[in-house]
């Protein structure tokens, strides 16, 4: 074999396997956008599967004080009613009333060790808190798998072999409208 056809075909298979690698390249970082879109959407649905439960509990908790201060005011009405004089049924029904307070209190303290409400409204505060913030970081990584996969299909010669052989779509980044309407500057891109 002649030394310009050896040179030619490893010309050729150089090529080729560039070719080869820049194709699966863009294959790749498209597949890396849809993962990442995936983990963003993974994270809101873990954020709205937990977010009503949350809320439900923190209503329960909520209404079961309601119902131990409708019975502590109740208590003391009866008691402000017995000082004005001696009445042994009042007596009775206050002490009726206490009793039942204090079993319904027993009961509670049992089932919920920490019966405070602000406690469960700041875990809940919380909690959302880190739901948004795993949002957010699915978004970043979503936005940067984004802008690599874009660099891949419009940068020289990934631009060439996406024409060619892949014809994918330039895919936008995350933005946020809201966000964007707070700031006065506006990039000219």
């Amino acid at each position: 074999m002649d030394s310009s056809v050896i040179g030619l075909v490893i010309a050729a298979v150089v090529i080729v396997a560039i070719i080869i690698t820049l194709y699966n390249g863009i294959i790749g970082k498209h597949n890396a956008v849809d993962r990442a879109w995936a983990s963003v959407l993974t994270q809101e649905r873990q954020k709205n599967k937990i977010i009503p439960m949350v809320e439900q509990l923190v209503e329960q908790y909520k209404l079961h004080e309601s119902e131990v201060l409708t019975k502590v005011t109740e208590l003391r009405s009866a008691i402000a009613e017995m000082s004005s004089g001696v009445d042994t049924a009042k007596l009775a029904a206050a002490e009726q009333r206490t009793q039942d307070l204090m079993q319904g209190l027993k009961v509670t303290v049992e089932a919920y060790p920490e019966l405070k409400a602000s406690d469960v409204y700041m875990k809940l505060m919380a909690e959302i808190s880190e739901q948004q913030e795993q949002i957010g970081a699915a978004i970043r990584i979503f936005n940067a798998n984004v802008e690599d996969f874009n660099n891949a299909i419009e940068m020289f010669p990934g631009s060439l072999i996406n024409s060619m052989l892949v014809r994918k779509q330039k895919i936008a980044s995350f933005s946020d409208s809201e966000a964007q309407a707070g700031f006065e500057y506006q990039p000219n891109l």
